[in-house]
This record gives structure tokens, C-alpha cells and sequence, in this order.
């Protein structure tokens, strides 16, 4: 079993059902660190009134969703669709970190490379802007032993290398397992 990690057979998390100000206050007493496009993606109307609801959530790397040449975020999310994964609500990636806490560490502490980071889990949704200089989606990451949210941005010519991790919703089924205090499920 790998730390903190969604796996293939699924994590049970409850996402929204607060206040804006209930989550960053919880990300807050949980060290979680942001960069300015988390910030700008948690002001989004999204986070306003989230109703609560139950996602089964599964990770895949590019190259696992038939793309083993890597691709663009487009061809990802259209794979991920034909094997029946469905992108996630972009109020996911808050709760998702605070699941997954002991995710490893990531192998460098390089932050901003306009590249997917070493480590990451991306977290798969759709955009909420088409503007480019929007942020597109959350990831998370550890880095140095601190747990991040960050936020990051990326056009549709950006290649995602077939060794990136994205995490995505699956219907709820017999293998899924309940989101314990740490968040991992079994590989």
C-alpha cells in the first residue's frame, strides 16, 4: 500500500456541506499551504454554498488511461471518459488534501517548473475559466514534509507526461472503502 494515495479501487470522501470559511479554516489547522491560484480558484462561486455529497474518488496515471505517450488534457479527459471516470467537481481538490495528509513526500521541492511537479495527484475537473491565465484545476503535493494545494494553469498544448497522477470520480461500488483518518487505500 503506498501513502497516501487514491489507488485504484477508490476513496470514499465527503466534499462540501460548509462554509467557505470552515474549509480554510480547517486546511489552516491542517498546515496546508497554498499558492496564489489555490487562493484564486477557492474564491470561485463553486465554494459559496457546496451541498454536501459522497464521491468515490480513483487514480489513474496518463499512461494507465490508454495514453502511454502522454497527451493533452483534452485526450486525458476524454480517455478517462470512455473507461467510465467522470471528471471531478472542482470543490474536490480542498477536501481530497485534507484526506490525504500523509500522502509521501514529494522526490524534489522544485514548486514552479511549468511542468506537472514530481509527486503530484492532479486533481481532474473542468475548468471554470476558459481564460489561459486562469487557474484550470487543483493538485496536491508534499513537499519538505508540508502538505500543499495548489492550484495551477495550463492550455490545451501542454503535453501531461504518462507517468502524471490525476485523481477522478468513479460510480460507488462494493470495493470502495470508507475514508479512514488517513486516507489510503489500497493500490
Amino acid at each position: 500500500m503506498d501513502r497516501g494515495t487514491v489507488g485504484t479501487g477508490g476513496l470514499t470522501i465527503t466534499i462540501g456541506g460548509g462554509t467557505r470559511s470552515d474549509l480554510l479554516g480547517a486546511l489552516s489547522r491542517a498546515g496546508v499551504q497554498l499558492n496564489v491560484h489555490a487562493e484564486t480558484l477557492l474564491a470561485d462561486p463553486a465554494f459559496d454554498a457546496p451541498l454536501e455529497q459522497t464521491l468515490t474518488v480513483v487514480e489513474r496515471t496518463v499512461a494507465e488511461l490508454d495514453l502511454p505517450q502522454g497527451a493533452v488534457q483534452s485526450r486525458v479527459f476524454a480517455a478517462a471518459l470512455a473507461q467510465g471516470l467522470q471528471l471531478c467537481p472542482l470543490i474536490t481538490g480542498p477536501w481530497l488534501r485534507l484526506a490525504l495528509l500523509d500522502q509521501a513526500t514529494a522526490p524534489d521541492s522544485v514548486l514552479s517548473a511549468g511542468r506537472a511537479p514530481s509527486g503530484a495527484i492532479h486533481i481532474a475537473s473542468a475548468s471554470v475559466n476558459e481564460d489561459v491565465e486562469h487557474p484550470k484545476g487543483f493538485y496536491l503535493r508534499v513537499v519538505d514534509g508540508v502538505p500543499w494545494l495548489r492550484g495551477y494553469r495550463c492550455d490545451d498544448t501542454y503535453i501531461w507526461p504518462a507517468e502524471q497522477r490525476l485523481a477522478f470520480v468513479l460510480a460507488a461500488g462494493p470495493d470502495s472503502r470508507r475514508c479512514a483518518a488517513t486516507g489510503t487505500v489500497a493500490r
